[in-house]
């Protein structure tokens, strides 16, 4: 027996990191990290000066709010293979809590950014009209229906909080460096929300939830998903005469990267690929620049 317990220690400190692990992805607290890391390099690269910390801190529960809301709606399918969606249907209590956490938190620094009031009521509109046709009440169920609205309603959501809305509470948002930055990340985060829309699509067309993904055919999505990260390239490309050589080389880095996982995505549905790796290719620019900037 004594020599059985090194493997049965191995064994349950497994089970706990993985536990921990998805803890941390299920709960949108990945998500989370991804947004204010995004945030950064937009104040970095395009120098934003204004109350940074209570704006991170707003986007941090607004995020965890927004993302236990969304879930906390999705119905449980036994026959889904997604762990993430039986996670959710075992954890609702939490999700909500989480969500409540987020809401409190939320409004308590929209308080603090009131001078801004307008910009981030658009924010906040922006992020229900993802989650609304999940909200089980018929006014609100024909969003469903509206074509090429599921994908765009999320790169809208991501680039305006990460990239817009610091531009405008900073006052800086009618330059050259702010168009084009917020061309490149539309375009890199929309040509993954395309990735994660081709797994979904299936699923998408018997919910009878439209966009523009079940419209097009493979050999046109495919045109799509490489135009906009041709777009994402060239735009950053364009950025060299405003950011310095780390920050183009982590923009464009990131869009090779999404390029070299395209075979990979469009052939694998595993939950981890999708909401760990895909969901942090949003910030895998953010990271590089991180990493050039501080550690090398």
């Amino acid at each position: 027996m004594p020599e059985r317990q090194p493997l049965q220690l191995y064994q349950m400190l497994v089970r706990m990191l993985k536990k921990l692990f998805n803890f941390f992805v299920n709960s949108s607290l990945w998500i989370t990290l991804c947004a204010l890391l995004m945030i950064w390099q937009t104040n970095r690269l395009l120098l934003l000066q204004y109350d940074q910390c209570n704006f991170y801190l707003f986007v941090f529960f607004s995020t965890i709010c927004s993302y236990n809301f969304h879930w906390y709606l999705t119905p449980d399918d036994p026959t889904s293979q997604s762990e993430r969606i039986h996670w959710a249907a075992r954890h609702r209590k939490m999700m909500l809590v989480c969500c409540a956490i987020g809401a409190i938190g939320s409004a308590y620094f929209f308080w603090q950014l009131r001078a801004h009031w307008l910009e981030l009521c658009g924010a906040a509109f922006l992020t229900f009209l993802y989650s609304a046709p999940k909200v089980p009440h018929p006014s609100l169920r024909w969003l469903s229906k509206i074509a090429v609205g599921k994908t765009l309603f999320l790169t809208f959501v991501w680039t305006y909080v990460t990239t817009v809305l610091p531009a405008l509470i900073a006052d800086h948002a009618a330059t050259i460096p702010v168009i084009l930055f917020t061309l490149h990340r539309f375009a890199l985060v929309y040509a993954i929300c395309i990735l994660f829309d081709n797994r979904d699509l299936e699923e998408d067309r018997k919910a009878g939830i439209r966009s523009l993904i079940t419209h097009l055919s493979t050999k046109d999505l495919l045109r799509v998903y490489f135009a906009s990260l041709l777009l994402a390239a060239v735009t950053a490309g364009a950025l060299t005469p405003y950011a310095d050589a780390p920050a183009i080389a982590s923009l464009l880095l990131a869009v090779l990267a999404t390029a070299l996982i395209t075979r990979k995505a469009w052939t694998n549905n595993a939950d981890y690929l999708y909401y760990f790796v895909l969901d942090g290719f949003m910030m895998l620019s953010a990271v590089i620049h991180l990493l050039l900037v501080y550690c090398i």
